[in-house]
């Protein structure tokens, strides 16, 4: 039993031999030809030229979970530029507009010329830890104004220790130098 879908195949979007990409359509013809007992995983499979059939229940179970069948990715085009130093108010309007637009990483990126790593990590430092994460703080130590108690104090132990162990060395080297003056005579 066929469903009345159209029998033609719509065209994937194939960008090489091992990677594939489907179009929304093509994945609703072949979910709904299947639930409609159009034959099994493998005969819907050859019939719609898709490569797996753990695509197609991968499909079918987003479809039965009232999922959106969108089509992959960005349709075959690439989502990695070249980043670009940005200033922190660029990264705030990047930010800005990506959230306005339902996360949609790849316009955001495609936009402001910047990679997709970089829009979807300042979008998630903005919203864990708010519009201060935007700064660019690379290289830069925080000033003691900064610093919280542990943090102050975790800084003099460590400037405390290294103190300590350049103490050890100067030991270290004039009790060899006694011990070799001593061994001479």
């Amino acid at each position: 039993m066929t469903s009345d879908l159209p029998v033609t195949r719509p065209k994937r979007i194939a960008s090489n031999i091992t990677e594939a990409s489907y179009s929304a359509e093509l994945k609703r013809i072949a979910v709904g030809d299947y639930l409609a007992g159009g034959g099994s995983h493998m005969d819907i499979c050859k019939r719609y030229g898709i490569k797996s059939t753990r695509q197609l229940r991968d499909w079918i179970l987003k479809y039965n979970g009232h999922e959106k069948l969108n089509t992959s990715g960005t349709g075959g085009a690439p989502i990695m530029t070249k980043g670009r130093t940005t200033t922190y108010d660029e990264r705030v309007e990047i930010v800005r507009f990506c959230i306005e637009h339902q996360h949609n990483y790849a316009q955001t990126a495609d936009k402001f010329q910047v990679s997709y790593q970089q829009v979807y990590s300042w979008t998630n430092k903005y919203l864990t830890s708010g519009v201060d994460a935007l700064q660019d703080r690379c290289g830069k130590r925080k000033s003691e104004d900064e610093m919280s108690e542990v943090e102050k104090l975790r800084a003099q132990n460590k400037l405390l220790q290294a103190e300590n162990r350049r103490k050890q060395m100067e030991i270290d080297l004039l009790k060899k130098l006694d011990e070799i003056e001593r061994r001479r005579f």
